[in-house]
């Protein structure tokens, strides 16, 4: 009668792994999708936009194409004119955004940088 038990918990223990390995799989399966699918998309195809109109902006004035640069901790920034924003993404994570700008000595800069994403939960 014991090693009926015994069998019967060791069953349940195994189905119970089974599923716990299962449901690891199909997380990991998403969050890869997610990492690499929407928003990261989304944003190379925004950042593509916005270099294309920087293009033709600076050509309009004369000047160099500005080079996409990604921001790093400290980095001086001579902002005297921002000329273009890409938004960040609808999202309650850290997101991409980036900023093309002019500076002291009228040269374009655009800056790729991370912020908090427009989260809609905000508030209370």
């Amino acid at each position: 009668m014991v090693g009926f038990f015994m069998s019967r918990i060791l069953q349940v223990q195994g189905m119970k792994l089974i599923k716990l390995i299962a449901f690891a799989g199909v997380m990991s399966i998403s969050l890869n999708a997610l990492a690499e699918g929407g928003g990261d998309r989304t944003f190379e195809k925004m950042l593509d936009a916005n270099t294309k109109a920087m293009q033709q902006y600076a050509a309009s004035r004369g000047k160099p194409v500005p080079v996409v640069r990604d921001y790093e901790y400290g980095m001086e920034l001579d902002v005297v004119k921002v000329v273009s924003v890409v938004r960040p993404a609808v999202a309650c994570a850290v997101v991409p955004a980036a900023m093309t700008y002019e500076d002291s000595r009228g040269q374009l800069n655009t800056i790729k940088y991370s912020v908090a994403g427009d989260c809609r939960k905000r508030g209370g």
